[in-house]
Formats: structure tokens, C-alpha cells, sequence
């Protein structure tokens, strides 16, 4: 066995041994000793193999493979610009905290610096926006080497998921470049196709303990016994199980704001936390909506942009302390709150850096601290907690402020289809329980925003960066990591046409069963809500902010062999997007974008009517 094959094999094998079910590989002469192991992998049932042809669509994919599962995924790619075009997604995992492992082949050092062809310095390459890299050794058949990469494997997974810091305030990309000599192709006599499909087990369990003998590495290649992994990192547990152990300390008159969270499953803790102390919750539209009648009910408040101007309307609703959890990234309104004179700003941090532009923040608290208070909470009576809050008055008033607000908004929303959220509105209201929807950035998320109050999905984004990049594929990626979950994506014209490789699936490729709803105005819509859609500023406005295209999305999808419909009214919409997703399917919807201002105008004056009846407070 040529060493570039038995680096491939005992990588692949460690990366099994540590959990990653997951691996997308993109087409490529150095990686070519990695390719042969994933798909040997695959064919044993160990994980999954996915193929794409586009480096970042690939990592973007891996994204959403890991978004939602939180199980690092990796990506394969060969060298130079192969690696390059990673960055985008290595850029929105490190910002939002998503696990990715990534592992590039490479020339050996005798090439660097030598104008070799597809070589570039790829040691560092993406600097602070992963949480580890390292630079691997060239395989050369030294006795031990093989340790030296099984540990380096390790590393990278640990940093991925954050064990030493903790997996909610450091999980993030990490780069492994692995430089190879040739021969890159295995021994001819090496039966890379004996392990057979027909047996793999479902790549969204675990695989069984005695998953050693795949590989067929001599011994002194081979890994631990029982399928351990080589370095065995024990995860830290920085909550305290006391209800005395340290939390965040209650205060009267407390807002939460509510922002991105890394973790999807960490919205109802918040929200559970936020009902036993009686706090009322502006929450941007991720996570969870549960019912009022559920055990985290009553809930975020709806239209959180709207009701954002509460405290600047009536005294009653004026928050003393302000609690942010996570990366608020949606509203100017929002981010207003937190600069009120006399209101003090405390964060619960979910990076190892915590967001605070404005830099207004007087104290910051670790996730932990978070879960700390939420084990007391669950020690305590449930019923007391809310007979406390309910006496208060604080939550109560905020709530019937809430519900005046989208018993005026909602009507507004629903006459004035067909406007972005309107299509938002009508698509949350039929997607089924668990069904989860990805949201792309500019546009989209904010209609989901003026839209949403009580659903039964599971809404996601790419908000690390917020950049339109990779979004088909990361919403694929979603549905390929949970088919048991219904999944769909909402997305503007431009953000699918940034993307269109995300749709580029070959015929030896898993389908993904999503739909994906596109709300095509022919451009940058949102800009006209902004300061450049002035009126006044019409005459430079078309050419460098909307940007239209006039590109025909029906023959696109045609092109790319998924099928396309178009939804003319709410109900055509309710129709299309009623039936289990079945494959890859696009339905669109055509809107005017010159209207999206003036309804976000009458959005705002109906919500401030609302806002400003004001009931009984005690």
C-alpha cells in the first residue's frame, strides 16, 4: 500500500471513529487518495458520500449538513483555487459556529514556491476564521506516522465541536491540509468496490462498534481496538447542578432580545427560562414558535421589528434591563432598544466573542450561566413561577401589546398579497409540525420576520455573515442531514441565482426532497425599503441597487432537472407547498417589488396605532 493511500484510508477511518457521518467531495487529482477512501467508506455503510463539482456550493452543503445536527460534516477538496473558493462558508460557519471539518490535499512542500501548477500556500490559508488548522505531515512510510495523523484527526474534530471551550461557545470550522506525493491512485490489486451498498447501514445512525476491518490497514496502520478513536477528549460540562451555582441573576422590568442561536434545539430552553421569570421575548423568527398552551409557551412575541417600538410609545412597556441572547442581525429598530438612555445591557454570550456593536453591553454571561438558571427553573414549581410573573405585570402587559399588534398587522399582511409577506405569511401557515424552512438572507428572512407568530417549523439561516452565498445548498444540505424532517426554503430571485450550482445534483447523487419557494421581483428588493430607495434617489437607483436580471428561472431549473411551477395567488401557493417535499422542487412567485416600501410603511403606522392602546397594567 502506496503511502498516499494509507494517509487517505487511516484519515477517513479516524474521522468515522469520531462521529462524522457526512463527507462531501469535490472532484480532484491531488485528493484523490481521500475520494477512494470516503467512497470505500460509503460503500461499507460508514458514512455518506456526496459529490459536487463546485467548492463552495460542496461547502456550503457540508453546512447545512452540520447546521442542524451539530455533528461536524467535512469537505474534500484538491489544491489551489479548489481551496479557495471554501472561504465563503468557512466564513459564515466561523461567524455563526458551525462545525465543519475541512481537508485539502496539497503538493508537497519540494512544490511550494516553485510556481508548480495548482499550487498555492494553503498552510494558514484561512487565518482567525477557523477554530484550528494544521499542516500535515507528507505520508513517506515512517513507522508511527500513522498516530501522528490519527491525533491530528482528533484535534480538528475536537476544535470543531468545541470540547476543550465548550460545544456552545466554541464550535467552528477547522482546516487539515494534508500535502501527498504521488502515486495519488491506490494498487490495482486494491478492491476498493469489494464492500457492498445492499449492507450499509443508515448514515443517520450510528455505526456499528466493530467498524475496524473496512479499511484492510496492516497493523501497524490500524487504529484502536473496538473502533475508539486514537485521542478520546472528554468533553467539558461547565453547568453547575446546583440551583445555587452561578446563573444570571433575575431583575425586574427584563426584555429579552432574542437572536440567532448555534444550536436550533436551544430556543425553547431560552424561552422556558424566559417564562419562570416572567420576561417577555422579542425574538428575530429562528427557532421555534411553540403554542401558548405548550410547556414553553406562551412564547416570542410576534412582529419583533414592529413591537420594537413599545418602549419609545408607553412608558409601561420601558425595560429596565435589557437581555440579549445570541447575534441579533435583522432590525435597526431592534438594535435601537439597546441604545435607550438609562436601560442596562446584559448578553449571553454563544461565541467565544460576543456581539456588541454598539457597544452599549455592561455584562457578559456565558451560555452556561444560561443553563445553569434553566436546571433551577426545571427544580422549582412551574406554577409558582408564572403565578409570580402574572402578578408582575410586566410580561402581561407586553403580551396584550403583542397580541393588539398582530390582531391589526396580520389582516394587513394577508391583503396585501402578493408582497414578500404575504408569501411568508402563507407558506408558514401550511408547513407541517417538525417541517423545517431555511431562510435566505436580505429580503426573505425579514418578510418571515414581519410575518411569523405561531407555527410549527423550525426556521433556520445562514445569519453568521448573512451574505446570500451557498443558500440552495445549504438548505440540501438540511434535508439531506434529516429526511424525516419536511424541509423547505424560502429565497429571493437574486439569492437563488447566486447559488444555481446548489442545484447542480448528479444522476449518482442523493436527491434531497425540499421545496424551495422563490419570491422573484427581478432584483434587490430590499434596497427600496432602505435610505438608496428614496424616492429622490430614483435616478441612480435601478442600475447599481436592484440590479434586475430578467433571467427565466422555469428554463434554469429545466437546465438543471428540477421541476418548477408557478404559484399566482395564496392558494395556488398553500397547494404547492401543502404536499410532502418530494424531491427537488422550485415554486415561484412574481411581485412588484416597487410596492415592498410602502408597505413596510403601513406596516410600521399599524403596528404604532396598536402599540399605542394601551391596557390595564398593574
Amino acid at each position: 500500500m502506496n503511502p498516499s493511500t494509507a494517509l487517505g484510508l487511516v484519515v477517513v477511518d479516524e474521522l468515522i471513529r469520531l462521529g462524522v457521518r457526512h463527507v462531501v467531495v469535490c472532484p480532484g487529482s491531488r485528493s484523490a487518495p481521500l475520494a477512494y477512501a470516503v467512497l470505500r467508506a460509503d460503500r461499507a455503510g460508514l458514512l455518506r458520500l456526496h459529490v459536487r463539482v463546485d467548492e463552495r456550493s460542496a461547502a456550503f452543503l457540508a453546512l447545512g449538513l452540520a447546521k442542524a445536527s451539530r455533528i461536524p460534516a467535512a469537505v474534500v477538496t484538491t489544491s489551489g483555487t479548489a481551496v479557495a473558493n471554501l472561504h465563503p462558508a468557512v466564513l459564515e460557519a466561523h461567524a455563526a459556529g458551525v462545525p465543519l471539518i475541512l481537508v485539502t490535499a496539497d503538493r508537497p512542500p519540494e512544490l511550494r514556491g516553485t510556481r508548480a501548477n495548482q499550487t498555492t500556500d494553503q498552510a494558514g490559508f484561512f487565518g482567525p476564521a477557523v477554530r484550528w488548522q494544521h499542516d500535515l505531515g507528507v505520508p513517506d512510510g515512517r513507522a508511527g506516522e500513522a498516530a501522528t495523523w490519527r491525533t491530528a484527526t482528533d484535534r480538528a474534530y475536537a476544535s470543531a465541536v468545541g470540547s476543550i471551550t465548550g460545544p456552545s461557545e466554541g464550535s467552528g470550522p477547522v482546516h487539515l491540509n494534508v500535502p501527498m506525493r504521488e502515486p495519488l491512485v491506490p494498487d490495482l490489486g486494491w478492491a476498493y468496490h469489494s464492500a457492498q451498498p445492499a449492507q450499509a447501514a443508515p448514515p443517520d445512525r450510528p455505526a456499528p462498534p466493530d467498524r475496524t476491518g473496512w479499511t484492510g490497514l496492516p497493523a501497524d496502520l490500524a487504529g484502536r481496538p473496538n473502533g475508539r478513536p486514537w485521542t478520546q477528549v472528554v468533553a467539558v460540562r461547565p453547568v453547575s447542578s446546583s440551583p445555587d451555582g452561578p446563573g444570571i441573576p433575575d431583575s425586574p422590568r427584563t426584555l429579552v432580545l432574542l437572536g440567532d442561536l448555534p444550536d436550533p434545539r436551544h430556543y425553547r430552553l431560552v424561552l422556558r427560562l424566559a417564562r419562570a421569570r416572567g420576561w417577555p421575548v422579542l425574538a428575530e423568527p429562528f427557532g421555534e414558535r411553540p403554542e401558548s398552551a405548550g410547556p414553553d409557551g406562551p412564547g416570542p412575541l410576534p412582529h419583533a421589528t414592529l413591537m420594537a417600538a413599545g418602549p419609545t410609545l408607553r412608558e409601561d412597556l420601558t425595560p429596565q434591563r435589557i437581555l440579549v441572547v445570541g447575534r441579533l442581525t435583522l432590525s435597526r429598530a431592534v438594535a435601537a432598544l439597546l441604545r435607550q438612555p438609562g436601560v442596562a445591557v446584559d448578553l449571553v454570550a454563544t461565541q467565544p466573542t460576543w456581539p456588541d456593536p454598539g457597544h452599549v453591553v455592561q455584562r457578559v454571561y456565558p451560555w452556561s450561566a444560561l443553563v445553569t438558571c434553566a436546571l433551577a427553573v426545571d427544580r422549582t414549581d412551574p406554577d409558582a413561577d408564572d403565578a409570580a410573573a402574572s402578578a408582575d405585570g410586566w410580561a402581561a402587559a407586553w403580551q396584550r401589546a403583542g397580541d393588539r399588534v398582530h390582531r391589526a398587522v396580520a389582516p394587513v399582511v394577508e391583503r396585501s398579497w402578493p408582497s414578500g409577506p404575504a408569501v411568508a405569511q402563507s407558506l408558514l401557515a401550511c408547513l407541517p409540525a417538525g417541517a423545517t424552512l431555511f431562510v435566505g438572507s436580505s429580503a426573505a428572512v425579514r418578510d418571515v420576520d414581519l410575518a411569523r407568530h405561531r407555527d410549527r417549523a423550525v426556521v433556520l439561516a445562514s445569519r453568521g455573515l448573512a451574505g446570500i452565498d451557498g443558500s440552495l445548498a445549504t438548505a440540501v444540505g438540511l434535508a439531506l442531514a434529516d429526511p424525516a424532517s419536511p424541509c423547505y426554503a424560502l429565497v429571493g430571485d437574486l439569492t437563488f441565482l447566486h447559488d444555481l450550482n446548489g442545484l447542480l445534483i448528479g444522476p449518482l447523487e442523493a436527491r434531497p426532497d425540499v421545496t424551495i419557494v422563490v419570491v422573484n421581483d427581478d432584483g434587490g428588493g430590499i434596497f427600496t425599503t432602505l435610505e438608496y430607495g428614496e424616492p429622490e434617489r430614483a435616478a441612480d437607483f435601478e442600475r447599481i441597487f436592484t440590479t434586475p436580471t430578467g433571467a427565466v428561472l422555469a428554463r434554469l431549473c429545466q437546465a438543471h432537472r428540477v421541476d418548477h411551477r408557478h404559484a399566482g395567488t395564496a392558494a395556488d401557493l398553500v397547494e404547492a407547498v401543502g404536499r410532502p417535499p418530494r424531491g427537488l422542487r422550485v415554486v415561484e412567485v412574481t411581485l412588484d417589488r416597487t410596492d415592498r416600501r410602502r408597505l413596510q410603511e403601513q406596516l410600521a403606522r399599524t403596528a404604532e396605532a396598536a402599540l399605542r392602546v394601551r391596557g390595564a397594567y398593574r
